[in-house]
């Protein structure tokens, strides 16, 4: 990989997951110095190979120690927090990570003198949300901007990509499943946006390096139910499977019980979370606060989820193609 070095550092908050390796890499390829900073860096090695020898580093930090996170921030041009979790568990609560962890990520770019601040969010983000996980980001939201004047808020819809936890997940449960749940009849309308699409958008963002305030909603190029989606699914892989109506109040049911699992297949919360569509709102297209707004042409799913997606297929990537007799 052959770029022009930069001076400037970049440093990322929980960046060694599934969305921050995609936002490394576009900013790796800019020539920007990247450091990383998650609870685990031993499991983070992945991430080398995506730029030049010591272009990326790893270090130690947890957005409930600030001392940590100071650290990691000390010397940023930018400060990136990707930091999140998709259910409470002790200490990883919504509050604790989104919340008051968006909090002290921007007092210690603040502190660190960083030009940028980016906070990560999601489409649906609410304080008067039912959900505690929206309620929770917008709270992040909020106090981010307290610590960090013109701290950039990201809202993405449902994020797709290789190692995505959406996608992957039903193709999952469908290789065992006789069916998929379709919540609420299914009904809800997603934008379901490339995790690739966001990192480019996050570089060209610290590339013309404004500290806007503003609040940037990334989606597809198409808005599908929920339904569409995991028909699109079985499509994909190749299966049959029924597509079940489960009631909201059947949902909830369920969700009470599952939600008690260490790893929970399905909580109250995201029963709740699936009320309402998530996708683009007219206002921020309107103010082209877009990634089309960022001169990115959104990637749609057609091109991209096949691509990993034929594992879940009976013989993987050995599926005759349809049309050819096995």
């Amino acid at each position: 990989m052959l770029v022009q070095p930069s001076d400037r550092l970049i440093t990322i908050i929980g960046g060694s997951g599934f969305l921050g390796r995609h936002i490394v890499r576009a900013l790796a390829r800019r020539g920007y110095r990247i450091r990383v900073a998650c609870r685990r860096p031993e499991l983070a090695g992945h991430l080398q190979p995506l730029g030049n020898p010591g272009q990326i580093m790893m270090v130690q930090a947890n957005v409930r120690y600030p001392a940590s996170l100071a650290a990691a921030c000390e010397g940023a041009y930018a400060v990136i927090n990707l930091t999140g979790v998709l259910y409470s568990a002790g200490a990883q609560s919504f509050d604790a990570v989104h919340a008051v962890g968006a909090e002290a990520s921007a007092r210690a770019a603040k502190n660190a003198g960083a030009r940028l601040f980016i906070q990560m969010s999601a489409i649906g983000a609410d304080p008067g949300s039912p959900a505690q996980y929206a309620r929770s980001k917008a709270d992040g939201e909020r106090r981010a901007r307290e610590q960090f004047p013109g701290a950039i808020v990201l809202r993405p819809s449902i994020v797709f990509g290789p190692e995505d936890s959406f996608f992957n997940r039903f193709a999952g449960m469908a290789r065992f499943a006789p069916f998929l749940p379709l919540i609420g009849g299914g009904e809800t309308k997603f934008a379901p946006v490339f995790a690739g699409d966001i990192g480019e958008a996050v570089a060209r963002l610290v590339d013309r390096g404004e500290a806007d305030g503003k609040t940037y909603e990334f989606g597809g190029p198409e808005v599908l139910s929920f339904r569409q989606l995991m028909q699109f699914t079985l499509d994909t892989i190749e299966r049959k499977r029924l597509l079940v109506h489960v009631p909201w109040g059947l949902a909830k049911l369920q969700a009470a019980v599952l939600g008690l699992l260490p790893k929970p297949l399905l909580t109250l919360d995201q029963v709740e979370l699936l009320k309402t569509d998530n996708v683009v709102s007219a206002e921020a297209r309107r103010e082209q606060r877009t990634l089309e707004g960022l001169g990115i042409t959104p990637q749609g799913i057609e091109g991209i989820v096949p691509g990993y997606l034929y594992r879940y297929r009976k013989a993987g990537q050995f599926t005759a193609p349809r049309g050819i007799p096995e």
